[in-house]
Order: C-alpha cells, then sequence, then structure tokens
C-alpha cells in the first residue's frame, strides 16, 4: 500500500460523507427549488464511483452489498408505478396531491407523491450510472 493510497482512502471516506448528504439535500429539496430525483440521483451515484475508485470493486461490494442492476430496475419500475397508480384513483398519468401535516421533529411540512415518483428517478439514475462505471472498470 503507497502513501498516497492511505491519503487517498482517508479523505475519501470524509468527502463520501458530504457529497451523499449534498445528495440527499438536493433530491428533497428538489420539489421546490432546482434539484430532484435526476440530479441527486447522479450526486450520490458519484460518492459511490468515488468510494469504487478510492477501494477496489470487491471491497466495496462487500461492505454494500448491492446489485445496482436491480436497484435501476426497481427505480424504473417505482416511477413507473406511483405514474399509473393516479389513473386507478380516477385521475390523470403523473397526477399528483400533496398535504400539510405537522411531523413530530420537522413541524409542518408538506408531503406529496411527486416525492415517490423522484425516488424512483434517483434511484434509477444511481443504478444506471455505477452501473456504467463499473462496466468500463472490467473493460481493462
Amino acid at each position: 500500500m503507497n502513501i498516497n493510497d492511505v491519503i487517498l482512502k482517508t479523505v475519501s471516506k470524509a468527502v463520501v460523507l458530504i457529497i451523499l448528504t449534498f445528495g440527499i439535500y438536493l433530491f428533497f429539496s428538489g420539489h421546490n427549488q432546482p434539484g430532484g430525483g435526476f440530479i441527486g440521483g447522479l450526486v450520490i451515484a458519484s460518492a459511490f464511483v468515488l468510494m469504487f475508485l478510492s477501494y477496489d470493486s470487491e471491497t466495496v461490494s462487500e461492505a454494500l452489498p448491492i446489485d445496482f442492476k436491480k436497484l435501476s430496475g426497481l427505480g424504473v419500475l417505482l416511477a413507473m408505478t406511483s405514474g399509473i397508480a393516479p389513473m386507478f384513483l380516477g385521475g390523470a398519468f403523473l397526477s399528483q396531491s400533496f398535504g400539510y401535516f405537522d411531523l413530530p421533529i420537522f413541524g409542518k411540512t408538506e408531503l406529496a407523491t411527486v416525492t415517490i415518483f423522484e425516488a424512483g428517478i434517483a434511484l434509477t439514475v444511481i443504478g444506471v450510472v455505477v452501473n456504467i462505471i463499473l462496466s468500463i472498470s472490467e473493460d481493462e
């Protein structure tokens, strides 16, 4: 192990935490501000890519047993389900509803069904981006 590897691995642990926090912030702020599932998913995927670059693929795969192909499929399924579900309730495709709720820690908070759609988009983007990077790294 080179000294540069130790520095990279140590710094990447903190940077991944910062990137994941920023990605989650972008995801949740996307309904009313710039951001959302796509850009939040890209930022979160970049944290996974940094982990794969800092450590080898086997180490990260053991620590995070996530099948990114299944994750992208789950994301598509979630996004499509959130789009089709309103049709069974008499609404149009991709119509949304929202309400204001008093949550214990957050206080009065708006919850919207578009967050479910955005979660599907984020999962799809994370799965596809990480799959592309892993496919490229296997072709060495």
